[in-house]
């Protein structure tokens, strides 16, 4: 295939600026690839990832019976990291309302910008991914992720997100580029958060 018709099917890429004291919600199935884009775009500390702190509460990444305590202490980075005006990147599903708009309250609570990235990819994507897990997510848990996400879509846009961005391909997730500012962005989330 020639360079130009190769370079045609790729997508254009996408940079987003982020503030250095936003809170960050990534939103997205099982397998979306959403650990995937914070290692790659993201500074460790910034990161508070579910999967991650079920392993350190309950010694399985996968154990959902620790979820409330998982979610508790994730609360609690977070609301210390908008309190510092560092950067808070919450690696979880986040395809619930409630959810989202708790996580929401600390950055409205400190005055910091809120921004969602979806990663709403094609549920055989996702499938595949959680194929090679070694502790696969049932497959019906997510097709539900998926579905909901897919419905969700329209309701990011009124939840008082400083930008939400979504992509809906592994090409388009390549594609992206994060550029952390560093200085911290004094406008708030919009009032609705």
């Amino acid at each position: 295939m020639p360079p130009s018709e190769h370079m045609a099917d790729a997508p254009e890429p996408k940079t987003i600026h982020l503030a250095a004291n936003a809170v960050l919600l990534l939103i997205g199935a099982s397998g979306s690839g959403k650990s995937t884009f914070a290692a790659r775009h993201f500074p460790a500390e910034a990161v508070i990832s579910s999967d991650r702190h079920r392993g350190l509460i309950a010694g399985d990444e996968s154990d959902q019976g620790a979820n409330d305590a998982v979610f508790e202490r994730m609360h609690q980075l977070v609301e210390e990291r908008a309190a510092a005006g560092l950067l808070a990147v919450v690696d979880a599903t986040n395809t619930r309302g409630p959810a989202r708009s708790e996580l929401g309250w600390h950055a409205h609570r400190h005055n910091r910008p809120l921004v969602a990235i979806a990663l709403s990819l094609p549920v055989e994507t996702c499938l595949q991914r959680n194929a090679a897990r070694a502790r696969p997510v049932p497959t019906r848990v997510i097709r539900q992720q998926v579905a909901d996400l897919r419905h969700l879509e329209a309701d990011l846009e009124l939840e008082g997100y400083a930008a939400v961005h979504v992509f809906r391909s592994e090409a388009e997730v390549e594609a992206a580029r994060i550029l952390i500012d560093g200085e911290a962005d004094p406008s708030p989330c919009r009032p609705l958060c």
